[in-house]
């Protein structure tokens, strides 16, 4: 399971990377599409739904979930519990999975749709959101296995609804969006097995053993 972990996530990374240099200087025929059907539209209502809906899903995601692993960390290194080791672990996984993102801007110093500072590739807020959903997982994974399947459609679909909103409030470029997924899971799927988090194999003994 890890080498195919990782495996899948060095094709990711490759093809986030192959992707925002392919779009770099021109956007693909559906980043072209998808802008000409937003048009203007972010101006009004759709604008200030994805303005809303992003104000939720994005940056204050990983750092509301950071906060809580500092002090979940803090708490059980005290009680002298074994779940510290995986709650900082897990926060190590976190902070790999945003920064890359911050990372890659400069890099592609991609132009957005429209005019909105900071480069576009990849999206910040669809990072955020991929990277928080991530983690939550290996972090059930670990701590509440009963939960991974309900935390894993949660994350997928908030991710997609913020992917929606960047799109429709005209943003970022459809490839923007898709290149932080990669990136993200990428990323993820080499940080977690090198720090032991995938797979988990006794995670439910360490989990009972507190």
């Amino acid at each position: 399971m890890t080498r195919i972990a990782m495996l899948s996530g060095a094709l990711c990374v490759a093809g986030f990377v192959a992707l925002g240099v392919l779009t770099q200087e021109q956007p693909t025929a559906a980043d072209a599409a998808l802008r000409d059907a937003v048009g203007t539209r972010w101006e009004g209502a759709l604008g200030t739904a994805a303005l809303l809906a992003g104000a939720v899903l994005g940056p204050v995601l990983p750092v509301l979930l950071g906060v809580g692993l500092i002090v979940a960390t803090v708490v059980l290194r005290r009680r002298g519990d074994p779940r510290a080791w995986v709650t900082l672990r897990i926060l190590i996984l976190l902070g790999a999975c945003r920064l890359i993102s911050l990372a890659g801007k400069p890099l592609f110093a991609r132009e957005r749709p429209r005019e909105y500072g900071d480069w576009a590739y990849p999206s910040g807020h669809v990072s955020s959101v991929a990277s928080a959903g991530f983690a939550a997982v290996v972090l059930c994974l670990w701590l509440a296995p009963r939960l991974v399947a309900r935390v894993r459609r949660v994350a997928v679909a908030a991710t997609v609804l913020a992917c929606a909103a960047r799109v429709a409030f005209g943003v970022h470029w459809f490839t923007d969006v898709l290149g932080a997924v990669l990136v993200v899971a990428g990323v993820g799927l080499l940080v977690a097995p090198a720090l032991r988090l995938l797979p988990p194999r006794g995670a439910e003994r360490v989990a009972s053993s507190s």
